[in-house]
């Protein structure tokens, strides 16, 4: 069974930045595509990137276009999220998010397994 877990989360500065990680254990992480995702207090669930199996395909929300960058390495199972310039706009509960859809969506519903997050706070 695909078991996913978050690291790389904490306490940042408006522009700096971070690298999150997500681990796979249980499956071969390539077999999937994968979903960044984020939820800030008293808000939704929303997408954040994705990445196809091979990286053939990348996909972001608009607001963090330029700034992040999604990236996997299957050999290690692992997915990365490249966090760069960050805002306090970004502060919320990181998720990582896999799927077995032959495409990239940045919709939460295609998504069967999650991790349990990882905190982000961009805060002078």
């Amino acid at each position: 069974q695909l078991q996913l877990v978050e690291s790389g989360g904490g306490l940042v500065q408006p522009g700096g930045s971070l690298r999150l990680s997500c681990a796979a254990s249980g499956v071969f992480l390539g077999e999937y595509v994968i979903g960044w995702f984020r939820q800030a207090p008293g808000k939704e669930r929303e997408a954040v990137s994705c990445i196809t199996h091979t990286s053939g395909t990348t996909k972001y929300a608009d607001s963090v276009k330029g700034r992040f960058t999604i990236s996997r390495n299957n050999a290690k199972n692992t997915a990365y999220l490249q966090m760069n310039d960050l805002k306090p706009e970004d502060t919320a509960v990181y998720y990582c998010a896999a799927t077995f859809e032959a495409d990239c969506y940045l919709r939460r519903y295609e998504y069967d397994d999650w991790g349990q997050g990882t905190q982000v706070t961009v805060s002078s």
